[in-house]
C-alpha cells in the first residue's frame, strides 16, 4: 500500500507543510551572492535544522539567432571547472533593472550583437536547494553585429557562431554541458538523441 504522505496521484495536491523559519543570519556580500544561514523547523518532527542559502541576483541567458539562423555563442574560461566552455551570452540582472533590459545589455556587452526581435522563453530556478534566484531565458532573433564588445575587467570572451545543427551536435557530443545554457536552448531546439 502507498504511503499517503509520499505518493500523490494528483500532482496539485499535497499534505506537505512549509518549514517554519526561526532565524536568518546573513554573511558578507561576495559579489555574485551573499550566504545566509536559516534555522528551520521540520514540520513533522519539530527538529531544528540549519540550512545554507545563497542570496543571488536574478540571471539572464540569451539565445541569439542571426538572420542566417546561426546561434551566437561565447567561449570563455570558467573558474569552477578550470576549463573553457561554450555557452550562450548571459549574466546578472543589475539592481533596479528589468530582466529583458539585462538580456539586451548582456548580449550587446559580451558579443557586440543587437537584435530586432525579442521573445521571452520563461525562467528556471538554477538550484532551489540552496539558491533563491531565477534565470530568465530570452530569444533574440535577427541578431546582428552592431557594436564592439564591452567586457568587464574580469572577462575574456571569444564569439563563436554555430548553425542550429552544429550546436545540437556539440550538445549531444557533450561539448556544451552548462545546465542553464541547455535549458534555454531546449526551448528552441529538439535536444533528444536520435534513435
Amino acid at each position: 500500500m502507498r504511503d499517503p504522505l509520499r505518493h500523490r496521484d494528483d500532482p496539485d495536491s499535497s499534505d506537505l507543510e512549509v518549514w517554519q523559519k526561526l532565524e536568518s543570519v546573513r554573511g558578507p556580500s561576495m559579489m555574485l551572492f551573499r550566504p545566509r544561514t536559516d534555522t528551520l523547523v521540520h514540520p513533522r518532527s519539530g527538529e531544528h535544522f540549519k540550512r545554507l542559502v545563497l542570496e543571488t541576483p536574478e540571471w539572464v541567458n540569451v539565445v541569439a539567432l542571426t538572420p542566417q539562423r546561426e546561434i551566437v555563442f561565447v567561449r570563455q574560461f570558467r573558474f569552477g571547472i578550470e576549463a573553457m566552455t561554450l555557452e550562450i551570452p548571459g549574466g546578472m540582472v543589475d539592481r533596479g533593472e528589468e530582466h529583458g533590459q539585462a538580456a539586451r545589455r548582456e548580449l550587446r556587452e559580451e558579443t557586440g550583437y543587437s537584435a530586432a526581435s525579442w521573445t521571452y522563453l520563461g525562467s528556471v530556478e538554477p538550484n532551489p536547494a540552496f539558491q533563491d534566484n531565477l534565470c530568465h531565458h530570452w530569444l533574440a532573433e535577427d541578431a546582428r553585429l552592431s557594436d564592439p564588445q564591452e567586457l568587464d575587467s574580469g572577462e575574456d570572451i571569444e564569439i563563436v557562431l554555430l548553425s542550429e545543427g552544429e550546436a545540437r551536435r556539440r550538445i549531444l557530443g557533450g561539448e556544451i554541458r552548462h545546465a542553464l545554457v541547455l535549458t534555454a536552448l531546449s526551448r528552441i531546439l529538439d535536444l533528444r538523441r536520435e534513435p
